[in-house]
């Protein structure tokens, strides 16, 4: 059985241990997977873990062909890979907004292909959802808690020099990059010579993932995107077709001068 939570739908047995967690409640008991250096710096910035928070879809990725020797993106691909992300990231939002969370930290997304189906594949985000200890507008422009993959201590030196999270942003293109004709491999044998349609194609590929990344920034208004990873990933589908997926927090300034600490150097008392 499932609840319907903003249009999304969670377990019963997840929205009884939510229920749980909520503050304010006898049995609150709070869960989170960030370290206890992470926990200590999220408290130090003014933040209080409420719980664990999770969303899975286990999707079935469609078939499509390339053709052998052109490059392209693999539309049907790209938008499987990024619909099932997209479906867990709103179920661990909306597992975040029944705890009453200003917004998730740490979060972690990750994919496994099923061995009971060879186009199965589950799509998990992970994260602990935490509230302010000061009232405050911090959940974004949709009306969502914030998401962010920084980890705590990043986390803190974001919000200590004056900057929030709005939102992780996404974006995704499954390529086929085109073999090389017969004539053209055995040209290249022996040879220090660029492959021109392998670096088009890996280029493209990016820029793709790049650009669908930037443009959902934009739509939360922020500022910029921290911590961006750009990860080529080829999952089960050869060595001609490839995932690029581009990952970061989008940021926005939460006060117009931005003083960072500086660093300071400790030493350790023990002996090496």
């Amino acid at each position: 059985m499932s609840a319907e939570v903003e249009g999304q739908h969670i377990p019963e047995d997840a929205m009884r241990r939510l229920a749980e967690m909520r503050p304010g409640q006898k049995t609150t008991l709070f869960t989170s997977d960030l370290s206890v250096n992470e926990f200590l710096l999220v408290r130090e910035a003014g933040f209080r873990p409420l719980g664990l928070v999770l969303g899975s879809s286990i999707y079935h990725v469609g078939f499509q062909v390339g053709r052998w020797s052109k490059n392209q993106e693999l539309g049907t691909l790209s938008q499987a890979m990024y619909h099932a992300r997209e479906l867990a990231m709103s179920r661990m939002e909306a597992e975040a907004d029944v705890l009453g969370a200003d917004g998730i930290v740490g979060v972690r997304l990750e994919i496994e292909f099923k061995e009971f189906g060879n186009d199965l594949a589950e799509f998990v985000a992970v994260g602990t959802a935490v509230k302010a200890d000061e009232p405050g507008n911090w959940r974004n422009n949709t009306g969502q808690p914030f998401t962010s993959d920084l980890n705590g201590q990043d986390f803190w030196t974001l919000v200590q020099a004056g900057y929030a999270p709005l939102g992780m942003v996404m974006g995704s293109c499954v390529y086929h990059i085109a073999h090389q004709r017969f004539w053209q491999a055995v040209g290249n044998i022996g040879q220090n010579v660029e492959v021109p349609q392998f670096t088009e194609a890996l280029y493209d590929a990016r820029e793709l993932a790049m650009s669908r990344m930037q443009a959902e920034a934009e739509a939360l208004e922020a500022e910029g995107i921290v911590g961006v990873q750009l990860l080529s990933l080829p999952h089960h589908w050869g060595g001609h077709t490839t995932e690029f997926f581009a990952i970061g927090t989008a940021i926005r300034p939460l006060r117009e001068d931005h003083i960072i600490s500086k660093p300071q150097l400790v030493l350790p008392l023990v002996d090496s």
